[in-house]
């Protein structure tokens, strides 16, 4: 079994490695099984599309070239510590409730 993926949805995050390096972004969604995010603006990859119709006019996709982001690794980016907005590893405890909580392992603040 695979570790878990500490990154989750909405989590400000900084690429550490590749194309995009030093930048950073909100993570748009993730996928654990192949231990990917996909950070909002970053790693932008192009599409081809064709144009989908359906019945109702006002749902048409035009087609066409179309850029979104792509796939990053998940070991390839970094939490940034909501305290003081620098590169952070995720720990994982449980606090005095049993409720299992993420933290900065930077300054030791949750969060969740």
């Amino acid at each position: 079994m695979a570790k878990s993926m500490r990154v989750k949805t909405d989590d400000q995050v900084i690429v550490t490695s590749g194309k995009d390096a030093g930048k950073t972004g909100r993570v748009v969604r993730t996928d654990p099984k192949r231990r990917r995010v996909y950070v909002e603006g970053l790693n932008i990859i192009k599409r081809h599309e064709r144009p989908r119709s359906t019945s109702d006019m006002s749902k048409a996709q035009a087609g066409g070239i179309v850029e979104k982001e792509g796939p990053i690794d998940a070991s390839n980016v970094m939490l940034l510590d909501p305290k003081d907005n620098k590169p952070t590893r995720v720990g994982v405890r449980v606090d005095d409730g049993g409720k299992r909580v993420r933290y900065a392992k930077r300054t030791g603040t949750a969060i969740d």
